[in-house]
Formats: structure tokens, C-alpha cells, sequence
């Protein structure tokens, strides 16, 4: 491929096809399908909110459709998936394990996640919670009874959580399992005793790694988005110099100045990019934490979609809403949903729902919306949709006609 020039919708389409957000599934998803996701993304961020389902569980819902969420903690437990610090806190597929390993070796540069002064002025403290874990076994923060008098408060951990997340980002832990979501650690030997530390990468040889990684999960990729994927440091790889090599293909897409790069493992959804062939036709609902919009420059870049999170923003000074839910309707992102589950009462509420400045609501798009939100609504147990707020206004009656309907599936 000798410099090709793909549109703006090729590049789209071949991200999405990237992303396994290309077209919906064909056939139920079953429990390895959901490492094959993992795997494709590279790292599943993890978040707790849980207005919705939290972050993870959503992401693989909008790969795989309707899934078991047990099936996330039964792969950790059964240890094919680790967590550390990749993108953020994520779940990544043991096998890369070693990719991350010179983190856990050199803490300090993780910034707030890591404390040297914590681990040297409670050092006795810390020791002594590694000798509880050792003696007791797997164990959660809950474990240890609240002594310092202080409430538990999201910056006010108790003594006890400070040090089992240092631990933990220093690589002496890691996490075992989850009960009800909450982490339960234990001694690194213990979780993943066939780890030898002779298989640990060279630093270069992980940067390498981490740069064509990001370029294959991304699908088609400007050389400034490659450090943002798992939050590399300086020195960056040169995208031109894997070119050099034949480790990545360059590429233009029409209107933009810099060059692209893409993996030669997509050379074949590449092609069919190039001619017009690779027609997205999933509608989904997103996470904010999805890798299609974490990035908040590159879908801005990618898709014209101005994506800010707000849940971090006081209420009065929100434009879209508490957690906003990107929609993505075949190869674009159409507009954002503040939405919540009161699973209790089966009812899946539309606080807010926005379409982006020049979105044409035909039938055939609300169909695709309506049908979207009641896929996910339905996976959250919630078989009844109500929409409080639409920006137009007059998509509201639509919207509600289309839910009402029972809107198909996307074709």
C-alpha cells in the first residue's frame, strides 16, 4: 500500500472496524467473546460510576450486545485478565502482564498513584498489611476496621487502603478477584505465580510494543493520538521509523495535513475502506470511557464530536448532563444521552438526550436511536424507556413513537 488516501468515513469506518463496533452481532455472545473484545481494545478502563451499568460492563455491552456481566470477574478470577495502570485502571489480558511490569518496578513515575512517602513513613504499616495478606489471604479493604476516626470519603481512605494501593501500583499486589466490585487483593506470586521476571521486556522493546498496539486498536491513527492509548512517557516511538521497518503502513486522510498510520494485520478492512466497502451500520450507545471517545482530542479530530464528561462539573455549570452517553449511529457520533437505570422499577430514564447541530432526525435515524436505547435499557433490566428532555424538542414525540413501536434492530 503505497501511501493510499482514505476519506474522513473510510477512516471512520476502518477505527470502528477496529474497535468491533463495525456492524452489530450476528449471533449471541458467549464467554470468549468477551476476552476476543478485550484483546481488540487492548485495555478495558474501569470506572464505578453506576448511574448505568459502570463503565466496563458497557463497553463490551456495546461490542457484544446482550452478555453475561459475570463473565468480566470470572476471567480476572480465573486469571486471564490483570489489573494495573494501563490507559488508566483497566483490565488488560495477562498475556501483556510484562508490558506493564517496568511500571510496578518504577512507581514513583506514576505520579498520584503511587506514594514513596507513604511507603517510607508508614513503612510498619505497610508491612503490616502485606503480612496480613500473606498469613490471611486474598483481602479486601473491608477487611480492616476503620481506626483513624475519619469518614470514608473518595480522598479520605482509611491507612489501610492508602497502603494496599501502593501496593498494588508497586507491583508487590495484585487484584485476585472482585466482590461486588469491590477489589480484593493478594500477594503478585500468588495471583500470577508463572510470571518469571527474566520474560520482563526491555523498555524499548515495551515502548515499541505499546506504539503498535495503539496504532492496531485505533485502527487508523495520527502519530499524536499513539501516547495517549496507555499513557506513555517520553521518548516516544517514531511511527515513521516502524514504517521504516514494515512494522506500520503510512497512509492521508483527505483534509488533513500530518500522515496516519495503520497495522498491517487491518490491511484487508484497509482495502476495503479504500473502496467504499466498509459501510459501518452499528447504532450503540457508548461509555464514556470507551476507547472510541476517552480520548477526547481524537474524537473531536476523527468524528467532529466535541466530548466533554460532567459528572466532575457542578450541577449549574452542566450543558449535557451528570454522565453523558455518547450515540453512535453507523460510523458517527450523533449526539449524547444523560441517562439513568432505576433498576428497581424497571424503568430506563432519558434525562437528556441531545443530537449534534445538524443531525437530521428521518424515521429511519429515530428508528436506529429508539431501537439502541431500548437494547440497552433491556440489558440493564429495565423494559420501560421514558424521555424527559430532547434537545430539539421535537424529538422528543418521535423518539417516544419509535420506543413505543418497538423499534427493529439496526440491518
Amino acid at each position: 500500500m503505497n501511501e493510499p488516501t482514505f476519506t474522513i468515513a473510510a477512516a471512520r469506518a476502518l477505527h470502528l472496524a477496529a474497535q468491533g463496533m463495525l456492524a452489530p452481532r450476528r449471533r449471541r455472545a458467549v464467554k470468549a467473546d468477551l476476552m476476543d473484545a478485550i484483546r481488540a481494545m487492548g485495555v478495558l478502563q474501569i470506572d464505578t460510576i453506576s448511574v448505568v451499568a459502570r463503565s466496563p460492563y458497557l463497553v463490551l455491552w456495546s461490542r457484544l450486545g446482550d452478555y453475561e456481566p459475570a463473565w468480566l470477574e470470572q476471567h480476572l478470577a480465573e486469571g486471564r485478565l490483570f489489573e494495573y495502570w494501563a490507559h488508566e485502571a483497566c483490565f488488560v489480558p495477562i498475556e501483556d502482564y510484562g508490558l506493564y511490569r517496568h511500571r510496578m518496578l518504577d512507581p514513583a513515575k506514576m505520579g498520584w498513584k503511587y506514594s514513596e512517602s507513604w511507603m517510607r513513613e508508614r513503612a510498619g504499616e505497610v508491612e503490616a498489611v502485606l503480612a496480613h495478606i500473606r498469613h490471611n489471604g486474598p483481602t479486601r479493604s473491608a477487611d480492616f476496621e476503620r481506626t483513624d476516626g475519619q469518614a470514608g470519603a473518595w480522598w479520605g481512605w482509611k491507612p489501610e487502603k492508602r497502603s494496599l494501593e501502593v501496593l498494588f501500583t508497586s507491583g508487590a499486589l495484585m487484584i485476585a478477584r472482585r466482590h461486588n466490585f469491590q477489589r480484593v487483593y493478594d500477594l503478585a506470586e500468588r495471583v500470577h505465580p508463572g510470571w518469571d521476571e527474566a520474560d520482563k521486556p526491555s523498555d524499548a522493546a515495551v515502548q515499541r510494543q505499546f506504539a503498535l498496539r495503539a496504532v492496531k486498536a485505533i485502527g487508523i491513527c495520527k502519530a499524536a493520538w499513539i501516547p495517549d492509548y496507555h499513557r506513555t512517557r517520553r521518548p516516544h516511538v517514531d511511527p515513521e521509523a516502524l514504517v521504516a521497518e514494515g512494522a506500520l503502513l503510512r497512509a492521508r486522510v483527505q483534509g488533513w495535513d500530518e500522515p496516519v498510520y495503520v497495522h498491517p494485520e487491518h490491511m484487508a478492512p484497509a482495502l476495503r475502506a479504500l473502496a467504499g466497502e466498509l459501510a459501518p451500520t452499528l447504532t450503540s450507545v457508548l461509555s464514556p470511557f470507551d476507547p472510541v471517545v476517552w480520548d477526547r482530542r481524537r474524537a473531536l479530530e476523527l468524528f467532529g464530536f466535541d466530548y466533554r464528561l460532567e459528572c466532575y462539573t457542578p450541577a449549574e455549570k452542566r450543558r449535557y448532563g451528570y454522565f453523558t452517553l455518547p450515540l453512535l449511529r453507523r460510523g458517527a457520533l450523533v449526539g449524547r444521552v444523560d441517562a439513568k437505570a432505576h433498576r428497581r422499577d424497571g424503568v430506563f430514564e432519558l434525562k437528556s438526550l441531545v443530537l449534534e447541530p445538524g443531525e437530521r432526525a428521518s424515521a429511519r435515524f429515530t428508528r436506529d436511536i429508539a431501537a439502541a436505547l431500548a437494547r440497552c435499557a433491556r440489558w440493564h433490566g429495565c423494559p420501560r424507556v421514558t424521555v424527559t428532555r430532547t434537545l430539539p424538542a421535537g424529538f422528543a414525540p418521535a423518539l417516544e413513537a419509535a420506543l413505543a413501536q418497538g423499534a427493529p434492530a439496526d440491518d
